[in-house]
């Protein structure tokens, strides 16, 4: 089966919330949120157990090129998910089988295995991962994959107004995703950039199964410019412990060297 995945275009969403209000519904996840954060309009601040989808109301600073009316700061808003990863430190770092790669390459977490270790919450260099405090057991996005083995989209990209959310192969969200590029940097909107897309962008990860187009760097989306999975990095970490156990090995023998010859 052929991956599949999203794209999402931020530079044409609006904020609307259909799509987190659509992944609630579907999958009938409690509310949260029901309090004014104090974050411009932001009231589910980030993912979470119960938000697996989250639109973020970012106050930019500074106007975007390509504007053509003087105001004091550009609205970014960014639907967020997690991003099925191609490495993803979740899927590794699980003991227990929990979290798996389907037929359609997405990381998809069995509630009834889970035993809620929260090693997948930490080993996620996204913060997509968490628990719930009513069971300890972790939970995410699932691709909406009982909708995909019924031939059916996502329900974030089924209800989202603006086309913001695109679903499909991943190689035809690629070629639609750089067409876009294009189009903006033809249309003078020069800070436009795709995130995650591929395995030269992030190595870290080995590329996105739900990649993005931004406005601006990552960071002002607080997104991680360089996502490393922690268990990439456990083989180089041993050699360091290796080399540095040799170094205490190697001094202790000197030292003892030492004291015989005084």
């Amino acid at each position: 089966m052929e991956p599949h995945g999203f794209f999402t275009d931020t530079s044409v969403c609006i904020g609307c919330k259909a799509c987190e209000v659509a992944c609630k519904q579907w999958n009938q996840l409690p509310a949260d949120g029901a309090y004014f954060s104090g974050r411009s309009y932001d009231n589910t601040l980030h993912l979470e157990s119960t938000t697996w989808r989250h639109v973020a109301f970012l106050e930019h600073s500074r106007q975007l090129s390509g504007q053509t009316t003087a105001r004091p700061f550009s609205w970014l808003f960014l639907s967020d998910v997690c991003k099925h990863c191609n490495r993803a430190g979740c899927l590794e770092a699980c003991p227990t089988g929990a979290l798996v790669r389907t037929e359609f390459a997405s990381v998809y977490l069995q509630p009834d295995v889970c035993n809620g270790c929260g090693y997948c919450v930490v080993a996620c260099p996204f913060g997509v991962i968490n628990r719930r405090e009513d069971d300890g057991r972790a939970w995410k996005c699932t691709l909406c994959y009982d909708r995909q083995k019924v031939g059916l989209e996502p329900a974030c990209a089924k209800t989202c107004p603006t086309d913001s959310i695109f679903f499909g192969p991943v190689e035809e969200l690629k070629v639609r995703a750089q067409a876009r590029l294009l189009e903006l940097h033809r249309k003078g909107v020069h800070e436009a950039r795709l995130y995650g897309m591929t395995e030269l962008d992030q190595p870290g990860t080995e590329g996105l199964n739900a990649f993005f187009l931004l406005l601006d760097r990552p960071e002002a989306y607080n997104l991680p410019p360089e996502p490393r999975v922690p268990t990439k990095e456990a083989g180089r970490a041993w050699g360091m412990m290796g080399l540095a156990a040799l170094g205490m090995v190697a001094a202790a023998i000197a030292a003892v060297r030492a004291g015989g010859e005084e």
